[in-house]
């Protein structure tokens, strides 16, 4: 049932479901880049989830055509703890927006994991 979905409407939550769900993915790598990306409603409630890319010690690859499902929230993970976004990150994050603004379905934000901790891309104003 919705009401029974996981909000996500904030960076936190999104780290939060990352933390409950994505890395209990068998295939998920604690020692790479994994980028998932999270399935909403309109209403900003967690459908599910799916792993896009495993990548690197440093690097994920990944496309727009793997990524974009209506209302999506990105959250990768960056294996040395440090949640600050990469160049390579903000780059692929104003890709994505803009592929997602062509296709009609917003990014909702891109939220970085660490140890501890996590940062939002939207949060630090690179959402334009």
């Amino acid at each position: 049932m919705p009401e029974d979905m996981a909000l996500c409407d904030t960076p936190a939550k999104a780290a939060e479901y990352w933390n409950r769900h994505v890395v209990q993915n068998p295939s998920y790598n604690p020692d790479c880049e994994c980028l998932a990306v999270l399935l909403l409603t309109t209403r900003r409630r967690v459908k599910g989830h799916y792993l896009v890319s495993i990548g690197t010690l440093d690097t994920v690859l990944v496309t727009p055509r793997e990524v974009f499902r209506p209302a999506i929230v990105l959250v990768h993970n960056h294996p040395s703890g440090e949640p600050d976004p990469s160049p390579a990150d903000m780059n692929i994050t104003r890709e994505l927006i803009r592929a997602g603004r062509l296709l009609r379905i917003e990014v909702f934000d891109h939220v970085i994991i660490g140890r501890p901790g996590h940062c939002s891309l939207k949060a630090l104003g690179l959402f334009y």
